[in-house]
Protein backbone atom coordinates (compact mmCIF):
# COMPACT_ATOMS: atom_id res chain seq x y z
CA UNK A 1 0.00 0.00 0.00
CA UNK A 2 0.90 3.35 -0.61
CA UNK A 3 0.21 6.37 1.95
CA UNK A 4 -0.53 8.75 -0.88
CA UNK A 5 -3.63 9.43 -2.94
CA UNK A 6 -6.00 9.52 0.13
CA UNK A 7 -9.03 12.15 0.12
CA UNK A 8 -9.55 11.90 3.63
CA UNK A 9 -10.42 7.69 4.60
CA UNK A 10 -10.73 6.93 1.16
CA UNK A 11 -8.41 6.44 -2.20
CA UNK A 12 -4.96 5.12 -2.01
CA UNK A 13 -3.46 2.87 -4.23
CA UNK A 14 -3.23 -1.29 -2.63
CA UNK A 15 -1.15 -2.80 -4.92
CA UNK A 16 0.56 -6.12 -5.83
CA UNK A 17 4.38 -5.84 -6.02
CA UNK A 18 4.81 -6.19 -9.15
CA UNK A 19 2.62 -3.36 -10.21
CA UNK A 20 4.62 -0.55 -8.23
CA UNK A 21 6.98 0.17 -10.88
CA UNK A 22 4.56 0.60 -12.85
CA UNK A 23 2.40 3.01 -11.00
CA UNK A 24 5.36 5.14 -9.94
CA UNK A 25 6.12 5.61 -13.79
CA UNK A 26 2.03 6.43 -13.96
CA UNK A 27 2.45 8.96 -11.27
CA UNK A 28 5.25 10.47 -12.29
CA UNK A 29 4.84 11.43 -15.87
CA UNK A 30 1.03 12.65 -14.59
CA UNK A 31 2.77 14.86 -12.15
CA UNK A 32 4.98 15.94 -15.08
CA UNK A 33 2.02 17.04 -17.33
CA UNK A 34 -0.16 18.92 -14.87
CA UNK A 35 3.05 21.36 -14.49
CA UNK A 36 3.93 21.14 -17.74
CA UNK A 37 2.44 24.73 -18.96
CA UNK A 38 2.22 23.79 -22.24
CA UNK A 39 0.03 20.45 -22.06
CA UNK A 40 -3.29 21.42 -21.31
CA UNK A 41 -3.18 23.99 -24.08
CA UNK A 42 -2.35 21.09 -26.36
CA UNK A 43 -5.03 18.84 -24.57
CA UNK A 44 -7.40 21.50 -25.41
CA UNK A 45 -6.26 22.04 -28.71
CA UNK A 46 -6.99 18.45 -29.69
CA UNK A 47 -10.43 18.29 -27.84
CA UNK A 48 -11.73 21.00 -29.81
CA UNK A 49 -10.22 20.10 -33.45
CA UNK A 50 -10.75 16.38 -33.36
CA UNK A 51 -13.76 16.12 -30.50
CA UNK A 52 -16.30 19.20 -30.85
CA UNK A 53 -15.29 21.30 -27.70
CA UNK A 54 -16.92 23.02 -25.99
CA UNK A 55 -19.80 21.10 -25.83
CA UNK A 56 -22.92 23.34 -25.76
CA UNK A 57 -24.61 24.23 -22.66
CA UNK A 58 -28.88 24.50 -23.99
CA UNK A 59 -31.17 26.27 -22.46
CA UNK A 60 -34.02 23.23 -21.82
CA UNK A 61 -37.12 26.08 -22.91
CA UNK A 62 -39.91 23.33 -23.09
CA UNK A 63 -38.74 21.39 -20.13
CA UNK A 64 -38.55 24.98 -18.07
CA UNK A 65 -42.06 25.92 -19.05
CA UNK A 66 -43.74 22.19 -18.07
CA UNK A 67 -41.86 22.28 -14.59
CA UNK A 68 -42.69 25.60 -13.99
CA UNK A 69 -39.70 26.22 -11.61
CA UNK A 70 -36.18 26.66 -11.75
CA UNK A 71 -34.39 27.37 -15.75
CA UNK A 72 -33.33 23.71 -16.75
CA UNK A 73 -29.74 24.05 -18.87
CA UNK A 74 -28.41 20.60 -20.19
CA UNK A 75 -24.60 20.36 -20.77
CA UNK A 76 -24.73 18.31 -24.10
CA UNK A 77 -21.35 16.33 -23.48
CA UNK A 78 -23.43 13.63 -25.65
CA UNK A 79 -22.22 15.64 -28.41
CA UNK A 80 -18.82 15.33 -27.69
CA UNK A 81 -16.70 12.64 -30.51
CA UNK A 82 -17.94 9.46 -29.46
CA UNK A 83 -21.30 10.39 -27.93
CA UNK A 84 -19.82 10.96 -24.23
CA UNK A 85 -17.67 12.11 -21.87
CA UNK A 86 -15.55 9.20 -22.59
CA UNK A 87 -13.55 11.18 -25.02
CA UNK A 88 -12.43 13.57 -22.59
CA UNK A 89 -10.40 11.25 -20.55
CA UNK A 90 -9.12 8.68 -23.36
CA UNK A 91 -7.71 10.94 -25.07
CA UNK A 92 -6.05 12.95 -22.68
CA UNK A 93 -4.96 9.79 -21.41
CA UNK A 94 -3.36 9.15 -24.85
CA UNK A 95 -1.25 12.41 -24.92
CA UNK A 96 0.36 10.58 -21.89
CA UNK A 97 0.45 7.08 -23.51
CA UNK A 98 2.57 8.87 -26.30
CA UNK A 99 5.06 10.53 -23.71
CA UNK A 100 5.46 7.19 -22.12
CA UNK A 101 6.34 5.44 -25.26
CA UNK A 102 3.83 2.80 -25.03
CA UNK A 103 2.24 0.89 -27.80
CA UNK A 104 -0.52 -1.13 -26.61
CA UNK A 105 -3.35 0.18 -24.59
CA UNK A 106 -6.01 -1.87 -22.68
CA UNK A 107 -9.54 -0.46 -20.73
CA UNK A 108 -12.80 -2.00 -19.27
CA UNK A 109 -16.15 -1.11 -20.25
CA UNK A 110 -19.93 -1.05 -19.01
CA UNK A 111 -22.42 0.54 -21.29
CA UNK A 112 -19.68 0.25 -23.65
CA UNK A 113 -18.94 4.21 -24.58
CA UNK A 114 -15.57 3.93 -22.78
CA UNK A 115 -14.85 1.43 -24.86
CA UNK A 116 -16.06 2.93 -27.99
CA UNK A 117 -14.01 6.27 -26.77
CA UNK A 118 -11.14 3.82 -25.82
CA UNK A 119 -10.46 2.28 -29.23
CA UNK A 120 -11.42 5.53 -31.34
CA UNK A 121 -8.10 7.05 -28.98
CA UNK A 122 -6.22 3.70 -29.98
CA UNK A 123 -6.94 4.66 -34.09
CA UNK A 124 -5.84 8.09 -33.87
CA UNK A 125 -3.00 7.61 -31.76
CA UNK A 126 -1.86 4.44 -33.47
CA UNK A 127 -1.97 1.76 -30.06
CA UNK A 128 -2.94 -1.58 -30.16
CA UNK A 129 -5.98 -1.88 -28.22
CA UNK A 130 -8.31 -4.35 -26.21
CA UNK A 131 -11.36 -3.76 -24.09
CA UNK A 132 -12.62 -6.27 -21.39
CA UNK A 133 -16.38 -5.90 -21.00
CA UNK A 134 -18.99 -7.94 -19.45
CA UNK A 135 -20.58 -10.95 -20.88
CA UNK A 136 -23.85 -9.49 -19.76
CA UNK A 137 -23.12 -5.86 -20.85
CA UNK A 138 -22.05 -7.11 -24.75
CA UNK A 139 -25.44 -8.45 -24.77
CA UNK A 140 -27.03 -5.16 -23.64
CA UNK A 141 -24.63 -2.73 -25.53
CA UNK A 142 -23.89 -4.71 -29.11
CA UNK A 143 -24.14 -2.01 -31.15
CA UNK A 144 -20.91 -0.68 -29.32
CA UNK A 145 -19.39 -3.22 -29.81
CA UNK A 146 -19.90 -3.55 -33.13
CA UNK A 147 -18.18 -0.35 -33.49
CA UNK A 148 -15.07 -0.99 -30.73
CA UNK A 149 -15.02 -3.94 -33.33
CA UNK A 150 -15.30 -1.77 -36.11
CA UNK A 151 -12.25 0.46 -34.94
CA UNK A 152 -9.76 -2.15 -34.46
CA UNK A 153 -10.16 -3.32 -30.91
CA UNK A 154 -9.91 -6.48 -29.68
CA UNK A 155 -13.44 -7.09 -27.36
CA UNK A 156 -13.05 -9.42 -24.70
CA UNK A 157 -16.47 -10.88 -23.29
CA UNK A 158 -15.49 -11.53 -19.28
CA UNK A 159 -17.34 -14.60 -18.31
CA UNK A 160 -16.43 -14.32 -14.40
CA UNK A 161 -18.28 -13.41 -11.87
CA UNK A 162 -21.34 -11.38 -12.54
CA UNK A 163 -19.93 -10.76 -15.71
CA UNK A 164 -20.38 -7.36 -15.47
CA UNK A 165 -18.16 -4.10 -14.73
CA UNK A 166 -16.53 -4.55 -11.61
CA UNK A 167 -15.81 -8.00 -13.63
CA UNK A 168 -14.12 -6.44 -16.55
CA UNK A 169 -12.24 -3.94 -14.84
CA UNK A 170 -10.51 -7.41 -12.70
CA UNK A 171 -9.67 -8.81 -16.35
CA UNK A 172 -8.55 -5.73 -17.22
CA UNK A 173 -5.83 -5.65 -14.13
CA UNK A 174 -5.14 -9.39 -14.88
CA UNK A 175 -3.99 -8.53 -18.30
CA UNK A 176 -1.97 -5.42 -16.97
CA UNK A 177 0.25 -7.22 -14.74
CA UNK A 178 1.52 -9.37 -17.33
CA UNK A 179 2.01 -6.75 -19.93
CA UNK A 180 2.70 -3.59 -18.16
CA UNK A 181 6.54 -3.04 -19.94
CA UNK A 182 4.38 -2.22 -23.18
CA UNK A 183 0.85 -1.15 -22.36
CA UNK A 184 -1.01 1.08 -20.66
CA UNK A 185 -4.88 0.81 -18.76
CA UNK A 186 -6.93 3.24 -19.29
CA UNK A 187 -8.98 3.12 -16.58
CA UNK A 188 -12.57 4.71 -17.26
CA UNK A 189 -13.83 6.30 -14.64
CA UNK A 190 -12.62 8.21 -11.50
CA UNK A 191 -11.76 5.24 -9.40
CA UNK A 192 -9.17 2.78 -8.58
CA UNK A 193 -5.77 3.00 -7.34
CA UNK A 194 -3.92 6.31 -7.18
CA UNK A 195 -3.60 8.72 -9.49
CA UNK A 196 -6.34 7.05 -11.65
CA UNK A 197 -9.00 9.01 -9.46
CA UNK A 198 -7.05 12.33 -9.74
CA UNK A 199 -6.03 11.76 -13.46
CA UNK A 200 -9.22 10.97 -14.87
CA UNK A 201 -11.20 13.70 -12.56
CA UNK A 202 -8.37 16.20 -14.26
CA UNK A 203 -9.45 15.40 -17.86
CA UNK A 204 -13.05 15.34 -17.11
CA UNK A 205 -12.46 18.88 -15.21
CA UNK A 206 -12.84 20.17 -18.71
CA UNK A 207 -16.44 19.51 -18.17
CA UNK A 208 -17.41 22.19 -15.12
CA UNK A 209 -14.79 24.58 -16.49
CA UNK A 210 -16.65 24.69 -19.74
CA UNK A 211 -20.12 24.99 -18.05
CA UNK A 212 -19.44 27.48 -15.25
CA UNK A 213 -17.83 29.98 -17.98
CA UNK A 214 -20.79 29.20 -20.05
CA UNK A 215 -23.29 30.17 -18.07
CA UNK A 216 -21.97 33.10 -16.34
CA UNK A 217 -21.59 34.01 -20.23
CA UNK A 218 -25.56 33.18 -20.82
CA UNK A 219 -27.08 34.08 -17.27
CA UNK A 220 -24.34 36.72 -15.74
CA UNK A 221 -24.42 34.35 -12.42
CA UNK A 222 -23.87 30.99 -11.14
CA UNK A 223 -26.93 27.86 -10.91
CA UNK A 224 -28.43 27.03 -8.08
CA UNK A 225 -27.46 23.32 -8.48
CA UNK A 226 -26.03 20.85 -10.69
CA UNK A 227 -26.95 17.69 -11.57
CA UNK A 228 -24.85 14.28 -12.52
CA UNK A 229 -25.17 10.94 -12.83
CA UNK A 230 -22.90 8.61 -10.36
CA UNK A 231 -21.92 5.16 -11.50
CA UNK A 232 -17.61 5.17 -10.77
CA UNK A 233 -17.88 9.04 -10.85
CA UNK A 234 -16.09 10.49 -13.59
CA UNK A 235 -18.69 12.36 -15.42
CA UNK A 236 -19.85 13.57 -11.97
CA UNK A 237 -16.20 14.89 -11.04
CA UNK A 238 -16.05 16.67 -14.29
CA UNK A 239 -18.86 18.68 -14.06
CA UNK A 240 -18.51 19.43 -10.10
CA UNK A 241 -14.99 20.22 -10.50
CA UNK A 242 -16.22 23.51 -12.06
CA UNK A 243 -18.20 24.43 -9.04
CA UNK A 244 -16.16 23.36 -5.98
CA UNK A 245 -15.44 26.79 -4.87
CA UNK A 246 -18.45 28.07 -5.46
CA UNK A 247 -22.01 28.51 -3.42
CA UNK A 248 -23.30 25.70 -5.48
CA UNK A 249 -25.37 22.78 -4.38
CA UNK A 250 -23.54 19.49 -5.92
CA UNK A 251 -26.33 16.64 -6.77
CA UNK A 252 -25.12 12.98 -7.58
CA UNK A 253 -27.75 10.78 -8.51
CA UNK A 254 -27.12 7.16 -8.41
CA UNK A 255 -28.87 3.83 -9.89
CA UNK A 256 -31.95 3.18 -7.73
CA UNK A 257 -32.74 0.20 -10.20
CA UNK A 258 -35.23 -1.38 -9.04
CA UNK A 259 -35.90 0.39 -5.56
CA UNK A 260 -33.40 1.11 -2.70
CA UNK A 261 -35.87 -1.41 -0.46
CA UNK A 262 -35.62 -4.37 -2.77
CA UNK A 263 -31.84 -4.62 -2.88
CA UNK A 264 -31.77 -4.30 -6.51
CA UNK A 265 -29.52 -0.97 -7.42
CA UNK A 266 -26.34 -0.13 -7.34
CA UNK A 267 -26.40 2.88 -4.92
CA UNK A 268 -23.99 3.27 -2.80
CA UNK A 269 -24.41 6.32 -1.09
CA UNK A 270 -27.94 7.36 -0.99
CA UNK A 271 -28.52 3.82 0.30
CA UNK A 272 -27.26 2.06 4.01
CA UNK A 273 -26.39 -1.10 2.07
CA UNK A 274 -22.80 0.04 1.42
CA UNK A 275 -19.85 0.04 3.86
CA UNK A 276 -16.25 1.03 3.40
CA UNK A 277 -14.00 -1.87 2.12
CA UNK A 278 -10.64 -2.35 -0.13
CA UNK A 279 -10.91 -4.00 -3.63
CA UNK A 280 -9.86 -3.49 -7.08
CA UNK A 281 -6.78 -1.07 -5.47
CA UNK A 282 -8.31 1.48 -3.83
CA UNK A 283 -10.28 1.86 -0.30
CA UNK A 284 -13.99 3.35 -1.31
CA UNK A 285 -18.03 2.33 -0.06
CA UNK A 286 -18.72 -0.75 -1.65
CA UNK A 287 -21.73 -2.76 -1.66
CA UNK A 288 -20.46 -5.62 -0.12
CA UNK A 289 -21.88 -8.63 2.43
CA UNK A 290 -20.26 -9.12 5.83
CA UNK A 291 -17.64 -10.91 4.95
CA UNK A 292 -16.34 -8.55 2.59
CA UNK A 293 -17.76 -10.45 -0.54
CA UNK A 294 -19.06 -7.92 -3.54
CA UNK A 295 -22.97 -8.24 -3.68
CA UNK A 296 -24.64 -8.17 -6.99
CA UNK A 297 -25.67 -4.77 -8.64
CA UNK A 298 -28.67 -4.35 -10.80
CA UNK A 299 -29.28 -1.04 -12.95
CA UNK A 300 -31.63 -1.08 -16.35
CA UNK A 301 -27.68 1.17 -17.32
CA UNK A 302 -25.19 -0.79 -17.91
CA UNK A 303 -22.86 2.09 -17.16
CA UNK A 304 -24.32 2.94 -13.81
CA UNK A 305 -23.97 -0.69 -12.94
CA UNK A 306 -21.13 -0.48 -10.54
CA UNK A 307 -20.16 -1.79 -6.79
CA UNK A 308 -18.06 0.67 -5.71
CA UNK A 309 -17.83 4.35 -6.07
CA UNK A 310 -15.19 7.45 -6.57
CA UNK A 311 -13.32 7.39 -2.88
CA UNK A 312 -13.42 10.97 -4.10
CA UNK A 313 -16.79 11.37 -3.91
CA UNK A 314 -17.42 8.88 -1.18
CA UNK A 315 -15.07 11.64 0.52
CA UNK A 316 -17.32 14.25 -0.58
CA UNK A 317 -20.40 12.68 1.07
CA UNK A 318 -19.10 11.72 4.28
CA UNK A 319 -17.94 15.61 4.49
CA UNK A 320 -20.90 17.13 3.23
CA UNK A 321 -19.73 18.60 0.27
CA UNK A 322 -22.11 16.85 -1.85
CA UNK A 323 -25.50 15.62 -1.60
CA UNK A 324 -26.20 12.28 -3.38
CA UNK A 325 -29.83 10.54 -4.27
CA UNK A 326 -30.87 7.71 -6.48
CA UNK A 327 -33.00 7.25 -9.12
CA UNK A 328 -35.43 4.08 -10.12
CA UNK A 329 -35.68 2.40 -13.49
CA UNK A 330 -39.35 3.18 -14.08
CA UNK A 331 -38.50 6.62 -12.97
CA UNK A 332 -35.40 6.80 -15.81
CA UNK A 333 -37.43 5.99 -18.43
CA UNK A 334 -39.70 8.43 -17.48
CA UNK A 335 -37.73 10.62 -17.67
CA UNK A 336 -35.76 10.22 -20.98
CA UNK A 337 -39.42 9.52 -22.62
CA UNK A 338 -40.17 13.25 -21.45
CA UNK A 339 -36.93 15.17 -22.63
CA UNK A 340 -37.03 13.34 -25.79
CA UNK A 341 -40.89 14.42 -25.89
CA UNK A 342 -40.19 18.40 -24.93
CA UNK A 343 -36.75 18.60 -26.27
CA UNK A 344 -36.02 16.67 -28.58
CA UNK A 345 -32.74 15.68 -26.87
CA UNK A 346 -32.14 12.05 -26.14
CA UNK A 347 -30.20 11.15 -23.13
CA UNK A 348 -28.04 7.78 -22.43
CA UNK A 349 -29.91 5.48 -19.83
CA UNK A 350 -27.14 6.57 -17.31
CA UNK A 351 -27.58 10.34 -17.77
CA UNK A 352 -31.66 10.05 -17.44
CA UNK A 353 -31.09 9.15 -13.51
CA UNK A 354 -29.66 13.17 -13.23
CA UNK A 355 -32.49 14.07 -15.45
CA UNK A 356 -35.05 11.75 -12.96
CA UNK A 357 -34.46 13.47 -10.03
CA UNK A 358 -33.22 16.94 -11.30
CA UNK A 359 -36.97 17.32 -12.46
CA UNK A 360 -38.18 16.14 -8.89
CA UNK A 361 -36.33 19.04 -7.51
CA UNK A 362 -36.80 21.59 -10.49
CA UNK A 363 -40.51 22.44 -9.69
CA UNK A 364 -39.54 23.55 -6.31
CA UNK A 365 -37.48 26.32 -6.92
CA UNK A 366 -37.66 29.47 -7.92
CA UNK A 367 -37.89 30.75 -11.28
CA UNK A 368 -35.29 33.39 -10.99
CA UNK A 369 -33.03 30.02 -10.13
CA UNK A 370 -30.99 28.36 -12.69
CA UNK A 371 -30.01 23.99 -12.26
CA UNK A 372 -27.54 22.31 -15.08
CA UNK A 373 -28.30 18.69 -15.87
CA UNK A 374 -25.06 16.91 -17.45
CA UNK A 375 -26.07 15.04 -20.06
CA UNK A 376 -23.14 12.53 -20.02
CA UNK A 377 -24.19 10.44 -23.08
CA UNK A 378 -26.45 9.57 -25.77
CA UNK A 379 -29.27 7.21 -25.68
CA UNK A 380 -28.50 5.56 -29.22
CA UNK A 381 -26.55 2.72 -27.84
CA UNK A 382 -29.75 1.98 -25.53
CA UNK A 383 -32.00 1.39 -28.40
CA UNK A 384 -32.58 -2.17 -27.02
CA UNK A 385 -33.09 -1.91 -23.62
CA UNK A 386 -35.67 1.24 -23.81
CA UNK A 387 -37.56 -0.81 -26.95
CA UNK A 388 -37.95 -3.66 -24.03
CA UNK A 389 -38.47 -1.33 -21.67
CA UNK A 390 -41.20 0.40 -23.37
CA UNK A 391 -42.02 -2.65 -24.91
CA UNK A 392 -42.53 -1.03 -28.42
CA UNK A 393 -44.74 -3.46 -30.96
CA UNK A 394 -42.87 -1.74 -34.12
CA UNK A 395 -39.93 -2.50 -32.72
CA UNK A 396 -39.91 -6.09 -32.21
CA UNK A 397 -41.90 -7.02 -35.59
CA UNK A 398 -38.25 -5.56 -36.86
CA UNK A 399 -36.04 -7.64 -34.93
CA UNK A 400 -38.04 -10.86 -35.28
CA UNK A 401 -38.14 -9.82 -39.00
CA UNK A 402 -34.03 -9.40 -39.35
CA UNK A 403 -33.52 -12.70 -37.45
CA UNK A 404 -35.37 -14.33 -39.91
CA UNK A 405 -33.11 -12.65 -42.26
CA UNK A 406 -30.07 -13.60 -41.03
CA UNK A 407 -31.50 -16.91 -40.34
CA UNK A 408 -32.49 -17.77 -43.82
Amino acid sequence: MKNRGYYGDFGGAFLPEILVATFDELEAQFEAIKIDPTFWDTYVKLMSSYSGRPTPLTFAQNLTDHFGGAKIYIKREDLNHTGAHKANNVMGQGLLVQRMGKKRVIAETGAGQHGVACATMAAKFGFDCTIYMGEVDVIRQRPNVFWMEQLGATVVPVTDGTRILKDAINEAFRDWVTHMDTTHYVLGTACGPHPFPEMVTYFQSIIGLEARRQILEIENRLPKRVYACVGGGSNAMGLFSGFLNDPVELVGVEAGGKGISTGLHASRLKADDASPGIAQGYKTYFLQDNDGQMRETHSISAGLDYVGVSPILADMHDKGLARFESATDDEVIAALKLTMQKEGIIPALESSHAFAHAFKEAPQLSKDDIIIINQSGRGDKDIFTVADAIDDPKWKEFIITKAEQYHA
